[in-house]
């Protein structure tokens, strides 16, 4: 397949009721060539794009998975290219009378004895990485944490070799905002649990200014927020903040030597910790897609959510977020919940970004991307139906609101914007401790806190970026490999990488992306 899919004409029809296919062929498809279902192609079609496999009047639907994806502006003859300009964007589905709760779970036996070289924390969890991170409580500060932690990896990591790194936790919040405001919880909280993730070991250190509306002491848990999260030992005596407004300080050499001072401690405790055999149960794994398109529902995205349904066989823990590429297709997961309850926790989910949305005046149609409609992605109903598909089939279990720690082992919906870096922060804040990433145009997305395997949705892209992506999907469009053998390869990976034996692309390469806060409050 792979050498006749260069020379014959191969396109993806996902479902006998749909009326669209997509081109498979790196190079598209000229004019002229006849499809297997004897539809000839009446102009050229792009690889990735959609040519109508019946005709299409005006007005009627354009079917993709087996559901509408928008209704033709004009009468779309067979073998015609449909472009997104073509598409008329449907209607969202309704969030009052949605099937809740309905499906049965799949009969899946328990998947036993995996296991990964993970660090356990005092408080449970474990990590796959050994870091120390240093948050901030205020952007003001966020120039000598740059500084002091290139100082730290020059001076003081290379005495510690069990410790993989020093991450600053810097960010754009703080000082002139709302804090009281309510949806001033969603950044506050997302800081709180950052520096709880399983993979900072509880030793993290807070950098303040003294004078800023975020005390640092909220941030490890020490404020009145409704729950105490800090899970540092108090059985040593270790500093974890410090204010560079601090009358101590006789100028800024002092604070650098104060902070680095504190950062040794942090790095004798965390080299005391090496990695142990932990079951396969104690991976939290987030998943998430970036530059996606046509391809990433058919390939990538389906193998990435049979490795989550092996996670989650195994009693791990999978998250996957995007409200606003999850919100067309919201009508398939609710069925998927596990009770009510969590049904009308998705929609609540749903109605609150769509009422975000309209105090911005703005709404779904602003997603997908120039590059996902390049990519062959008519609108953000067909983006939605390709993306769920990294859920896999497990029911859902909980639903987290952006920032929230996460609560209960199984499948698990964290609510966040589609934003790439955004949705990333906020699924580390709930405590993911490695992520997935698919993407089908290509991104150097990376984080430095959590090891993020990128997979390519189509071989053109797998084979160009080849020393940026980890796991090639593409051989699924092309027959190479089916969606169950990607899904077991990517299920090994995840295990390798979460132990240390292999080291993904972006941390290879030291491509890290920013943490960015979602702050929906007031700035003052």
């Amino acid at each position: 397949m792979s050498v006749e899919a260069n020379t014959k004409p191969l396109v993806i029809r996902i479902k006998p009721e749909d009326n669209v296919a997509i081109v498979v062929n790196p190079k598209g498809l000229p004019e002229g060539t006849e499809l297997e279902d004897g539809t000839m192609l009446i102009e050229g079609v792009p690889s990735g794009h959609k040519v109508a496999l019946a005709d299409i009047g005006s007005d009627e639907p354009i079917v993709r998975y087996g559901e509408v994806i928008g209704y033709a502006l004009e009468p779309l003859p067979r073998g015609r290219w449909i472009r997104e300009t073509l598409v008329q964007l449907p209607t969202p589905p309704g969030l009052d009378n949605l099937p809740m709760a309905t499906r049965p779970a799949p009969e899946a036996a328990p998947l036993e004895g995996y296991t990964f070289e993970g660090y356990r924390n005092a408080d449970g969890t474990v990590g796959t990485r050994n870091i120390l991170g240093i948050s901030t409580s205020v952007q003001c500060v966020a120039g000598v944490t740059d500084y002091v932690v290139k100082r730290i990896k020059q001076e003081l990591l290379p005495r510690y070799p069990n410790v993989d790194d020093v991450v600053a936790l810097n960010h754009s919040y703080g000082c002139g905002v709302a804090i009281n405001a309510p949806a001033a919880i969603v950044p506050i909280r997302t800081l709180q649990n950052m520096a709880n993730n399983p993979n900072f070991g509880g030793e993290v250190m807070v950098i303040g200014l003294g004078c800023e509306k975020l005390q640092p002491k909220r941030l490890l848990g020490e404020g009145n927020d409704e729950q105490p999260l800090r899970i540092i030992d108090p059985a040593e005596e270790i500093d974890h903040i410090l204010s560079l407004q601090d009358e101590q300080f006789e100028g800024f050499g002092e604070m650098v030597d104060g902070i680095l001072e504190m950062a040794e401690a942090h790095l004798r405790k965390l080299d005391r910790r090496r990695r142990e055999t932990c079951p396969a149960s104690e991976l939290v794994v987030g998943v998430q897609c970036g530059g996606s398109d046509a391809f990433s529902g058919v390939t990538a995205n389906p193998a990435v959510g049979f490795a989550s349904d092996l996670i989650v066989r195994a009693g791990g823990s999978v998250m996957f977020s995007e409200v606003t590429e999850v919100r067309d297709a919201i009508h398939l997961l609710t069925p998927r919940a596990a009770d009510r309850s969590v049904a009308e926790a998705l929609v609540r989910e749903m109605d609150w970004y769509d009422n975000y949305l309209t105090q911005g005046m703005a709404d779904r149609s602003a997603n997908p991307s120039p590059g996902n409609k390049k990519g062959g992605l008519s609108n953000v109903v067909e983006k939605a139906l390709g993306s769920i598909v990294k859920s896999g089939t497990s029911p859902i279990v909980d639903v987290l609101g952006p920032g929230e720690r996460i609560r209960k082992r199984g499948l698990n919906f964290a609510a966040t914007p589609a934003s790439d870096f955004i949705c990333g922060t906020l699924q580390f804040a709930s405590g993911m401790n490695l992520q997935v990433f698919t993407t089908g145009r290509g991104t150097p997305y990376g984080l430095a806190v959590a090891p993020v395997i990128k997979m390519s949705t189509n071989s053109t892209l797998g084979n160009r970026w080849h020393d940026l992506i980890d796991l090639d999907a593409g051989r699924i469009a092309t027959g190479e490999a089916t969606i169950e053998t990607l899904g077991w390869e990517l299920f090994e990976m995840i295990l390798d990488v979460a132990s240390g034996r292999k080291v993904v692309a972006a941390d290879r390469l030291g491509l890290h992306n920013d943490l960015v806060l979602f702050n929906p409050a007031p700035v003052t």
